[in-house]
């Protein structure tokens, strides 16, 4: 009759303290953030507005692109393959992204042994000793104790509180996973576009020393003809300053090839000098003016814009961002809501340590608590508040990701359409200054024109072949960050 009687009590007062509990959520509701990436205001375009320098429609196209998580191995280029693969090993920002996806998953651990049951075990042994004035002032006796107890206690998740906890633990972890990824993909991009720059100054290096060479054979050829009296003092000083200035140059270009080895190096967690070897440039081909060291490939196809979101790793990241904000915001709102608590305890009592295991030292005890927040000074709608508002800058920044992408795409789009126009109309200008310097120089030899039509065409040749190598690194570039914006280049974690 006992037991029946402390249940009757205990079930009234689950219901009663739960009907409250649900009054007060109803007249305490505080204004709720969006729930679903739904809410969101963006609105995806159906396609790009510059696809032209993308054409979706080749199959040699299309088949390569269907795997972009190693897009530079289609430069053909074995350094650029090696430093990319290093760097995405050794580089100090992988290797902090990696620690912080075994951070996310211990804290994981945390939040989930919430919902668990826990249990703790304790002993003790103590001596107390009494003095007898009864009998005699000199009698002491003495007692000695032992215990043993074990310990359990377990919070109910009667409302989903803990669980939502643990839902955006999962997200956290899901996040942290996909922001190694982007840290993947924006390394490999940054690898290549530094070694395209790298490449591209020691190719005007070439251009500057071929011109170097022209214009020697000028000034030679001035000199001549200044000692035969054929020729001015002032035309050989031009002469002279003409091909100094173009040595000038040289300094420059020197310490952007040093300075852009050493950020190559910087990215692969390396000190300056560790890759002077595997950088060092390969002798250039004979037969031509100069030889350019940009590696090439052919543009990749370009899928519809909702495609290419669902690849890049930022977007999914932002998006486990928001669903972690969500399920935090649940769990905050659940607090209002009563929690049951279990205990129980298992504890073996005895004055001699021989009887410490006999069943009849066993006490055991159990309890079940019911409580529910009555007051708290605004505690938990506040709480509620900052969660609120959490949620609705996890979805902002979901939509600012996707704007950030869609932006990236374009801008590559264009930069590659752009780039191809300014190549075409440099390769046919580079050809003609090449021949109209040519023909200075037969001309001038044969004292037909004056030597600053020779001057003229060497610095327009030098000009043009100069902006033909700043425009197809651009180009290069360009592609590197397509490839980039459509999500490539990272791989699973091991």
């Amino acid at each position: 009759m006992r037991a029946h009687h402390k249940h009757t009590i205990f079930s009234i007062l689950t219901r009663g303290i739960g009907t409250a509990s649900l009054l007060l959520l109803a007249s305490c509701a505080t204004p709720s953030g969006p729930r679903s990436l739904s809410d969101s205001t963006i609105a995806v375009p159906a396609s790009w507005q510059n696809t032209s320098a993308a054409n979706t429609n080749q199959p040699a196209q299309t088949a390569a692109a269907d795997n972009l998580s190693a897009w530079w191995t289609r430069y053909n280029d074995p350094v650029l393959n090696q430093l990319i693969s290093n760097a995405l090993q050794t580089s100090p920002d992988i290797r902090t992204a990696l620690s912080k996806i075994a951070q996310s998953r211990a804290t994981r651990g945390v939040t989930k042994s919430d919902l668990l049951p826990s249990l703790s075990a304790g002993a003790s042994a103590g001596t107390s000793r009494k003095e007898d004035h009864t009998t005699d002032p000199h009698t002491t006796t003495s007692a000695q104790s032992y215990s043993v107890s074990l310990d359990a206690s377990w919070e109910l998740d009667l409302f989903g509180k803990n669980y939502q906890s643990l839902k955006a633990a999962d997200a956290d972890l899901a996040q942290t996973e996909q922001n190694f990824h982007a840290a993947q993909v924006s390394l490999a991009a940054e690898v290549a576009a530094a070694y395209v720059s790298l490449r591209s100054s020691e190719t005007q290096l070439d251009v500057v020393q071929e011109t170097l060479r022209t214009r020697a054979e000028t000034t030679q050829i001035t000199e001549w003809r200044a000692q035969s009296g054929s020729a001015s003092a002032l035309e050989l000083q031009q002469a002279i300053s003409t091909l100094e200035q173009a040595r000038a140059s040289i300094p420059s270009l020197q310490q952007t090839v040093t300075q852009t080895r050493n950020q190559l190096t910087l990215l692969s967690g390396l000190a300056p000098g560790a890759l002077d070897k595997l950088l060092a440039p390969a002798a250039s081909a004979t037969g031509a003016a100069y030889v350019s060291r940009i590696p090439k490939s052919d543009t990749p196809a370009v899928s519809i814009p909702a495609d290419i979101l669902r690849q890049r790793p930022d977007i999914r990241a932002a998006e486990y961002g928001f669903a972690a904000a969500v399920a935090r915001l649940k769990s905050a709102e659940r607090e209002r809501l009563p929690s049951l608590k279990l205990t129980g305890s298992l504890s073996l009592e005895s004055i001699k340590a021989g009887r410490l295991f006999d069943p009849s030292t066993t006490v055991a005890s159990a309890l079940g608590s019911l409580t529910a927040p009555i007051f708290a000074g605004g505690r938990i709608k506040q709480n509620i508040v900052i969660q609120n508002e959490l949620t609705k800058q996890s979805l902002i920044a979901y939509e600012s990701a996707v704007l950030s992408a869609l932006t990236d795409v374009e801008n590559a789009l264009v930069s590659l359409q752009r780039n191809t126009e300014r190549i075409s109309i440099l390769n046919h200008a580079a050809a003609a200054a090449r021949e109209a310097a040519e023909l200075a120089a037969i001309q001038y030899k044969a004292g037909q024109v004056d030597l600053t039509t020779v001057l003229d065409t060497q610095r327009t040749q030098l000009s043009l072949e100069e902006q033909q190598v700043s425009a197809t690194a651009d180009h290069t570039t360009a592609q590197i960050q397509l490839y980039k914006a459509l999500g490539g280049g990272w791989t699973s974690i091991n």
